[in-house]
């Protein structure tokens, strides 16, 4: 019998973290896995530790000491840092050591949780500045190019892109959460004649654990995943379809946007919640999403800014979701059979749930 491979994850709490943990994990999978978590002691870590094949660690990716001893031992790392937690300048350093002592520990295959270098996709439009987004493209980018050179070539790396998940938008406190508006489910968000490639967690851990059993093919690969480039008339179409609840869009501008009282509140806050706000280098929540709204109302019909090649992600996840509709009516059957009703009982009762993990844990988790 082969031995299992031992992957060491950092991440592995959050939102796209949970669903990766249980397919790395599932009956069918070959490896063992070591969890980075700051509190062994919380919820989700608890769930992690009840699947089969998994050991936690505690410590932060802001360690050295920490990182050493997490992939020490490891075949492969899934490093997905929380720029949220700790901001845009910190998240290129830790992400760039992440590499680095991985590489030093002998790791063999590194994946790098990412998302797309929207402000040099945009050629440097600092309208599309965005700092959770830039800082790990930048960081993607600075591993393919280092994966290259002949000092690296024990450690073979790929990126794994994602963009917003499409829980985001029934889940609470997020940039695009709907509110019911006189009796319609309404998405107000200033989207113009754009789209979101929006992302399926569940769909994410059967791309990573590709990767990771495909790591020679994968090597130097940057996985862009999407279920489709979702415009939100479609949106509101798709869940009235589903539900047979009145739903719409309606467009607004970034002014209005940031007028809404709950925005107000925090648009001067840094982005990232340990990130030091004298620090010039820090971003704003307003100056940061105000970028990310800006890259999808650029990127309408998977032919603007930022693009998704479909056609790969039918070959590599033959059984991926493939429009909002789909995901509507998956999610309303699941929520049913978990006895939180349909999709619109969650809206009536205020049942919806958090996705992000920052979110719920009240944006005070330390580095």
């Amino acid at each position: 019998m082969t031995a299992r491979k031992t992957i060491f994850v950092i991440g592995g709490t959050g939102a796209q973290g949970l669903p990766i943990m249980e397919s790395l994990t599932a009956p069918d999978s070959d490896y063992t896995v070591k969890i980075l978590t700051r509190d062994t002691a919380s919820d989700r870590a608890k769930s992690l530790a009840s699947l089969p094949n998994v050991t936690l660690i505690t410590g932060t990716f802001a360690s050295e000491e920490d990182l050493r001893a997490g992939f020490t031992g490891a075949w492969g790392a899934f490093v997905n840092i929380d720029g949220f937690n700790c901001g845009e300048k910190a998240e290129i350093y830790w992400g760039i050591r992440s590499y680095e002592i991985a590489l030093e520990c002998g790791v063999q295959f590194f994946v790098w949780g990412n998302l797309d270098f929207v402000y040099k996709e945009s050629g440097y439009d600092s309208g599309f500045r965005t700092g959770h987004y830039d800082g790990k493209g930048r960081v993607g980018e600075w591993i393919l190019t280092q994966n290259k050179a002949a000092q690296t070539a024990k450690m073979g790396a790929a990126l794994f892109t994602t963009g917003p998940y499409i829980q985001m938008v029934i889940a609470k406190r997020t940039p695009m959460a709907p509110k019911v508006i006189d009796g319609v489910l309404t998405w107000r968000v200033p989207l113009g004649r754009g789209a979101v490639p929006h992302v399926d967690l569940g769909d994410c851990g059967h791309y990573v654990k590709w990767l990771f059993d495909h790591s020679e093919k994968a090597a130097g690969l940057d996985l862009k995943v999407s279920i489709a480039h979702v415009d939100y008339d479609n949106l509101a179409e798709a869940f009235t379809k589903v539900t047979g609840k009145p739903a719409r869009y309606e467009d607004i501008s970034l002014e209005e946007y940031w007028a809404e009282p709950a925005r107000a509140a925090i648009a001067k806050q840094p982005a990232g919640h340990n990130a030091d706000p004298l620090d010039p280098a820090t971003m704003s929540f307003q100056d940061n999403f105000t970028g990310f709204w800006n890259m999808w109302k650029s990127s309408g019909g998977n032919e603007g800014v930022i693009r998704r090649d479909y056609a790969l992600l039918d070959k590599i996840h033959p059984g991926r979701i493939k429009s909002a509709e789909e995901w509507f009516r998956r999610e309303d059957e699941k929520g049913r059979l978990q006895g939180l009703g349909g999709l619109w009982d969650r809206f009536q009762s205020d049942s919806s749930q958090h996705v992000i993990k920052g979110l719920e844990d009240g944006r005070k988790g330390r580095l």
